[in-house]
């Protein structure tokens, strides 16, 4: 059974070579950085042999933990397309401890565990200063390559079967690119340690704790046994083996759950009221913005959006933390930076719509209308930000006296990001995500064009409100309340100007451009 399993990987594994030409350059490319990548960690495995052995043990616990918790993690955020779905053979009457036995044998042939496999064998020559230690070693391998292999299967497996529907599939999208914002300021402030002088010690604090996790147990144990700690190697080989066991045993059970449970189908949800639609105004203007605040929370490009606005801010002080700037001019920073990213959200409101467009030019709405109606949603969340993120922001910093001037600046950069993006989504819309698709997909030829009109809106909107961040300033230079409030009421009268101003302007323009608007999104 696992022989036919077997050549039955390695025909598919063949198969892949008779793909189109790009498709076989990515997959060549992929497998040759890989092998490049694990070739280069081989040699460093190798060359740990001549270090002290508590020098190799930290830097090999900390990298092996990391390998082993991608095997766990990456096929969660990116998704797999698995060749060997157990499901694929549920009409073969093949029994389940069979069939996931032979499943896992033959998933070992990839590429990522032939990396594993030379980082554990690699890790073997560094501990074989010893017979004791290079002994630990052989057993340490042979818990690794499986744990890997089990892992990879296991979330391969979780990910097919519950984050199979599109609203899982955005959700672990974001919650990957959060991940991926959060870790950058981490990167950043890793790139300011002198890992001459500091790196070391930093790395003994993460291997004092990976080295009692399954993650790096394995990894751990003929360290030990070169240092002495014999009975803590024994714990984590343990640990190791009983980690691996619980994989197989959720294999196992995954691998029967596939073939006896059929696709899940989408359950349709029981609405007691109109929602939105009963709350606003029944004008024009109360029907776009009931249709706008419904499409922010269902839709998954909007709540991608959303969910992008309050991680932006914590990579900006980050960086500015490591560039030197003082926390007491940062504090400052995140309120108005979702203020300003919420504004910007509707600058291409009119291509997110799609063929839903026709409804405003067939029923011919004023464009004033499609415009204040657009902006509700962000005004709903805005207003509130405002205030209470001023508010929190004053509580940190203990200053009580800068509250009206965030508030005035917090407020302008929203309402005038607001008026622009009303400007923005009539004159210069370009190609979108089409509705239903993730929110991750490539727009239709989004070129240059995509990029130029967003910069445009961002910085129309920094330079107009440029003359309350000016008056902050001043604020700060010279204490008091009197320049605060100045701030405020600049703030919030350039806002009110700059968004009626946009409105009117991009409602002159969707009356005057609705068909080409129409013509624009049903083509894109």
């Amino acid at each position: 059974m696992v022989e036919q399993f077997l050549r039955l990987k390695l025909t598919l594994v063949a198969n892949t070579f008779r793909r189109s030409p790009v498709q076989l350059f990515g997959m060549i490319f992929s497998a040759l950085w890989g092998l490049g990548a694990a070739g280069v960690l081989t040699a460093g495995l190798f060359a740990l042999r001549l270090s002290t052995p508590d020098v190799a043990r930290v830097i090999i616990v900390v990298c092996g933990a990391l390998i082993v918790l991608g095997f766990l993690v990456l096929p969660l955020a990116f998704g797999v397309d698995d060749t060997i779905d157990p499901r694929r053979f549920a009409l073969f009457g093949i029994p389940t401890d069979k069939l996931a036995v032979s499943l896992a044998i033959a998933a070992g042939l990839s590429v990522p565990t032939l990396v594993v496999t030379m980082l554990a064998v690699a890790q073997v020559v560094t501990w074989s200063r010893g017979p004791l230690p290079f002994l630990v070693a052989i057993i340490s391998a042979i818990l690794i390559v499986p744990t890997c292999v089990l892992a990879a299967r296991v979330s391969t497996a979780v990910a097919s079967t519950f984050l199979a529907s599109r609203r899982a599939r955005d959700a672990s999208g974001i919650t990957f690119v959060a991940i991926l914002a959060i870790a950058a300021p981490v990167v950043a402030l890793l790139a300011t340690v002198d890992w001459q002088s500091q790196g070391l010690p930093i790395m003994r604090r993460i291997a004092a704790v990976a080295d009692w996790t399954p993650f790096g147990s394995a990894w751990s144990a003929p360290g030990d046994v070169a240092l002495g700690f014999g009975l803590q190697a024994a714990l984590k080989l343990l640990i190791s083996a009983a980690f691996l066991v619980v994989l197989w045993v959720v294999w196992r059970a995954l691998v029967k759950l596939m073939l006896t449970r059929s696709d899940r189908e989408a359950s349709a949800r029981k609405y007691s009221s109109l929602g939105w639609f009963g709350r606003l105004p029944a004008t024009p203007a109360g029907a776009i913005a009931a249709r706008s605040l419904s499409y922010w929370g269902r839709d998954a490009r909007y709540r991608v959006s959303l969910a992008v606005i309050p991680v932006v801010p914590i990579v900006m002080v980050a960086a500015l933390l490591v560039g030197g700037v003082p926390a007491e001019f940062i504090v400052w920073v995140p309120v108005p930076v979702m203020c300003l990213f919420l504004g910007w959200a509707v600058h291409n409101d009119v291509a997110h719509d799609s063929s839903a467009f026709w409804m405003h030019v067939s029923s011919n709405t004023r464009g004033v209308d499609d415009r204040w109606g657009r902006v509700v949603p962000a005004l709903f969340l805005g207003i509130p930000l405002v205030v209470i993120g001023s508010l929190v922001t004053v509580l940190i910093s203990g200053d009580s006296s800068t509250l009206p001037g965030l508030i005035g600046l917090s407020a302008c950069v929203l309402l005038v990001g607001l008026g622009i993006s009303s400007v923005i989504s009539a004159a210069f819309p370009y190609p979108a995500v089409h509705p239903g698709d993730t929110p991750f997909a490539q727009p239709q030829a989004v070129g240059a064009a995509g990029s130029i009109i967003q910069s445009l809106s961002f910085l129309t909107t920094i330079v107009i409100a440029a003359p309350v961040v000016w008056l902050m300033v001043l604020s700060v230079l010279n204490p008091g309340v009197g320049w605060q409030l100045v701030a405020l009421g600049a703030g919030i009268l350039i806002g009110v100007v700059a968004l009626v101003g946009g409105i009117l302007w991009g409602g002159h323009l969707v009356s005057r451009r609705g068909p080409e608007l129409l013509a624009f999104t049903l083509r894109n």
